[in-house]
């Protein structure tokens, strides 16, 4: 199993109304592919923000592989 980074991510209105990015949350998950590492993903960040769905606190899902070094 790899490890991956998913980051949960929601577009905003910031300062002067300009649009930006912010990470609503980031999770590090052991999985086969990036497949199954994003339904791990969705399923705790449901869990842990007492959510029925992540799309209501986020946009979209990035995710890739973790870097950790040798």
């Amino acid at each position: 199993m790899a490890t991956y980074v998913v980051r949960f991510m929601k577009n905003v209105l910031g300062e002067y109304g300009r649009q930006c990015e912010v990470c609503q949350g980031t999770l590090e998950i052991d999985a086969a592919d990036e497949e199954e590492a994003t339904e791990r993903a969705k399923a705790k960040f449901c869990k842990d923000q007492a959510l029925h769905h992540w799309s209501l606190h986020a946009d979209r899902i990035h995710v890739k592989p973790a870097d950790f070094p040798s």
